[in-house]
């Protein structure tokens, strides 16, 4: 089966096309790095989507990629309860990756998707980036293109294997 990647990026936080606020949706910032959270919300949220690349880290692994300076860590709660996350990935060049995000099974379908990748966006700019990047492919959700696209990111690259 082949698959098809797609990168996308915005160059101006001018270039954000923001969703309508879900007031059932709650974001916050994980101000303590635990990389066990993480690990979580990487199976929970990436399990329906084929997200298999950090399943087999060790805890050290997971330790290094969470404590890093540069990541940032936000979760989403719908009614309370966790429904999705978002990780920010500041790389060389002041350049943040939305390095994953995604929604639990529950809570897709429920008007969520384009205000959490809306917040994703604005902390990415909040924290001083020149430019925001992100990547989908073909095993991501049927609507991850078109949220994207939808919030203003414009493909750069697009490669199938």
């Amino acid at each position: 089966m082949s698959v098809t990647t797609w990168s996308l990026e915005m160059h101006s936080p001018s270039e954000l096309r923001r969703a309508s606020r879900n007031g059932a949706l709650e974001v916050r910032e994980c101000t303590l790095a635990q990389y066990e959270v993480n690990r979580f919300l990487y199976a929970f949220v990436g399990g329906s989507w084929s997200w298999t690349d950090k399943l087999s880290w060790s805890d050290q692994q997971w330790r290094a990629w969470v404590e890093n300076p540069g990541l940032r860590t936000w979760i989403a709660y719908g009614n309370g309860s966790p429904a999705g996350y978002f990780e920010l990935h500041r790389q060389a060049g002041d350049c943040v990756e939305i390095a994953y995000f995604g929604l639990a099974p529950g809570f897709i379908g429920r008007g969520f998707g384009g205000d959490l990748l809306t917040r994703a966006i604005e902390c990415a700019w909040a924290w001083g980036a020149r430019r925001v990047w992100v990547h989908t492919c073909t095993l991501d959700h049927s609507s991850a293109l078109a949220n994207y696209q939808a919030r203003g990111l414009v493909i750069y690259q697009e490669q199938t294997q």
